[in-house]
C-alpha cells in the first residue's frame, strides 16, 4: 500500500472531521454496534463524547445546544430503536426552531448478513419531521452532505436534519482527494427599505399599537434592538411563553405573558389594540391570540414570511434580520403624539397587582404562587430555568419575572414532557458558572429521570426542582374544566430523597413552607446535583384560572 493510500479517511474519520471542521464540541449518544468506526475516529478527535442514557434526551441536549448558542447541536442513536427514540426529540427542535443534526447508524448496505433485522426506513421516518435527511451511500460524499445538513440546520427558520451513515460506508476508504468544505459566512437577507417604512407609517398611523415578542426574538441582537424600540417610541409589549426575557420583565413598558390562550389580564390589551407588531413569533408555537376578518391590524417582523393559517394572516410583513429590521423602525418610527397608551398601563397595573397577591401564602402543601416567587428569589438575575411540560409552567411563564434572554427554558412548540432536565443540564454544561434550576412536575421528570446518572457523571452543578402531585396535572386540570369526572390521571412516586442518593445526587423533601427557599438557597450554593421534591397545592388552578381571571379581567 502506498504512503498516500495510508493517509486516506474511512467514512468515519471523514465525518468526524468534517464535524470538527463545523466547530462541534460535543456529540450526545448512545451509540450501538453499527457506530463503532465512528466512535473510534471521536476517540482520536477532539470532539468530547457525552454519553447519556436514553436517545430522547441526547436529543433534548443537542437541541438545547442549538437553542442557547445558535450552532447546531449533534447527537448520535444506532439503527432501529435508537433512531426511534430519538423521533421526539427531532420534532422538538424542528418546531421550536433549534439547529440540530442526528446521526444515526444502519446495517450495510452493499452487502448484509442478518436479513432485515433491526431494519427501518428511518430517512422516511425522518423525513416529516425534519429540513433535511439522506443516507450516506458513498463515504466520498459525506463531507458535501455534512456542509448541506449544517447550511439547512442553521438557516432560518433553524431546525433538525438527519444523517444515516451505515456500518460499510463508515469503514469503508473514501478517495484520497477527497476534501471537507468550509462553513459558509452568508449573512441573512435585510428587509426591504419598503416594507420598512410602510411599517413604520402603519405605527404612526395607529392609536394603540402593542409589540408581541415571541420565540423567534430570543437571541442577543434582537433584545437589544427591541430595547431600543420600546424606549424610542414607548409602545407597551408583551410576550408568548417563548419569547420571555427577550426584553427585561421589570420594564415599565411590559405588560404581561400571553401564558393562557384567552381570557387573561394581557389579552384585555390585545383586544384594546388596534395594531400588533409581532416580532419573532409564529403560529408553530401556541397562538396567543386569534385573528379575524375586519379586526386589528397585524405587522409579522420576522426572518421568513407568514404561513397563511385560519387564525393568522398579518395585513403587512416584514421579511429579514429581526434585529435589523427593529433598528430601522427604532431609528425612523420614533414616538408619535397620536397613540394612546393609558388602557395598557391599566392593564398593566392590574397584572402587577394580580401577581404579586399570595406570593407570601404559608399554607401547606404549598401553591404555585409562593412557588414562583420563592425560586425568583433565590435565582440571580442571569440564572437559567429550564421548565419541563405541564401545570406549573403556565404559572412560572406568568408569574416569572425573566430578567434576561434565555434565562427561562421552555417549550410551548412541541411541548413535550420529559425535555426540562436534560435542557438544564445543557444549560449547566455550557454555563458552568451561572446557576441553573431544571423545574419539572412528577410526571415529566420521571421521562427521563434516568439522566441524573448522566448528570453526576459529568459533575454538573445543577438543582432539579420536582413540582409533585402525584398525578398529570395539567390534564387533571384541563379534565375538571371541561366537566368530566376525575379519572384515570392519578399514580404513585418513589421517594424522591432516595432515588437521587441512589445515583449520587444530594435529595431534599420540603415538609413545611418556609423551608422552601432556604433549601433553594443552600442547594443552589452546595454546587453538585441536587434535587428538591415540593408537594403542590393545584386547587389554585381553579381558583384563579377559571374562577378569578373571568371576574377579575370582565371588570377590567
Amino acid at each position: 500500500m502506498t504512503a498516500q493510500a495510508d493517509n486516506r479517511r474511512n467514512g468515519a474519520e471523514l465525518f468526524v472531521h468534517a464535524l470538527e471542521n463545523e466547530g462541534i464540541r460535543y456529540i450526545f449518544a448512545v451509540p450501538g454496534e453499527e457506530n463503532l468506526d465512528f466512535l473510534e475516529a471521536l476517540r482520536e478527535s477532539g470532539i468530547e463524547l457525552v454519553l447519556n442514557r436514553h436517545e430522547q434526551a441526547a436529543g433534548f441536549m443537542a437541541a438545547t445546544y442549538g437553542r442557547l448558542t445558535g450552532r447546531v447541536g449533534v447527537c448520535l442513536s444506532t439503527l432501529g430503536p435508537g433512531a426511534t427514540n430519538l423521533v421526539t426529540a427531532a420534532a422538538y427542535a424542528q418546531l421550536g426552531g433549534m439547529p440540530m443534526m442526528m446521526i444515526s447508524g444502519q446495517k450495510p448496505i452493499k452487502s448484509s448478513k442478518q436479513g432485515l433485522f433491526q431494519i427501518l426506513d428511518v430517512v422516511d421516518l425522518m423525513r416529516p419531521l425534519t429540513k433535511y435527511t439522506r443516507q450516506i451511500s458513498n463515504a466520498n460524499t459525506i463531507p458535501a452532505k455534512v456542509r448541506e445538513a449544517f447550511r439547512i440546520a442553521s438557516e432560518e427558520r433553524p431546525g433538525a436534519v438527519h444523517l444515516e451513515l451505515p456500518e460499510d460506508i463508515a469503514a469503508e476508504v473514501a478517495d484520497a482527494d477527497t476534501h471537507i468544505f468550509e462553513p459558509s459566512d452568508a449573512r441573512r437577507p435585510t428587509a426591504s427599505v419598503k416594507s420598512l417604512n410602510t411599517a413604520c407609517d402603519m405605527i404612526n398611523k395607529a392609536r394603540h399599537p402593542l409589540i408581541m415578542i415571541g420565540a423567534g426574538a430570543n437571541r442577543k441582537r434582537v433584545s437589544q434592538a427591541l430595547i431600543h424600540l420600546v424606549n424610542v417610541t414607548g409602545i407597551p409589549f408583551f410576550t408568548t411563553q417563548m419569547g420571555k426575557g427577550v426584553v427585561d420583565e421589570r420594564h415599565p413598558r411590559y405588560l404581561g405573558n400571553a401564558a393562557l390562550s384567552s381570557g387573561d389580564f394581557v389579552h384585555c390589551a390585545i383586544d384594546h389594540a388596534d395594531l400588533v407588531i409581532n416580532v419573532g413569533h409564529d403560529v408553530v408555537e401556541k397562538p396567543p391570540f386569534f385573528m379575524k376578518p375586519g379586526g386589528k391590524q397585524v405587522i409579522h417582523v420576522n426572518f421568513s414570511s407568514a404561513d397563511v393559517d385560519p387564525v393568522y394572516f398579518p395585513q403587512h410583513e416584514v421579511v429579514g434580520d429581526i434585529a435589523n429590521s427593529v433598528e430601522h423602525l427604532a431609528e425612523r418610527c420614533g414616538q408619535c403624539s397620536s397613540h394612546d397608551f393609558t388602557r395598557f398601563m391599566e392593564v398593566k397595573a392590574a397584572v402587577d397587582c394580580h401577581l404579586s397577591e399570595k406570593v407570601d401564602e404559608g399554607r401547606f402543601p404549598v401553591i404555585p404562587q409562593r412557588i414562583v416567587y420563592d425560586v425568583r428569589q433565590v435565582m440571580p438575575e442571569d440564572g437559567i430555568i429550564a421548565l419541563d411540560n405541564g401545570m406549573y409552567k403556565l404559572w412560572f411563564a406568568r408569574n416569572y419575572p425573566a430578567y434576561d434572554n434565555n434565562t427561562v427554558l421552555l417549550d410551548n412548540a412541541l411541548a413535550s414532557m420529559g425535555a426540562g432536565l436534560p435542557s438544564a443540564m445543557m444549560a449547566a454544561m455550557l454555563y458552568p458558572h451561572l446557576k441553573v434550576m431544571a423545574v419539572c412536575g412528577d410526571g415529566g421528570f420521571m421521562m427521563n429521570s434516568q439522566e441524573l446518572e448522566t448528570a453526576v457523571r459529568l459533575k454538573l452543578n445543577l438543582v432539579i426542582l420536582i413540582i409533585n402531585d402525584n398525578a398529570y396535572g395539567m390534564i387533571k386540570w384541563k379534565q375538571s374544566q371541561e366537566g368530566f369526572e376525575n379519572f384515570g390521571l392519578d399514580y404513585n412516586n418513589p421517594d424522591f430523597v432516595k432515588y437521587a442518593e441512589a445515583y449520587g445526587a444530594i435529595g431534599h423533601r420540603i415538609e413545611r413552607t418556609e423551608d422552601l427557599q432556604p433549601t433553594l438557597k443552600q442547594a443552589l450554593t452546595a454546587g453538585g446535583v441536587q434535587l428538591i421534591e415540593v408537594p403542590v397545592d393545584y386547587s389554585e388552578n381553579r381558583r384563579v384560572f377559571d374562577e378569578e381571571l373571568v371576574k377579575l379581567t370582565c371588570n377590567l
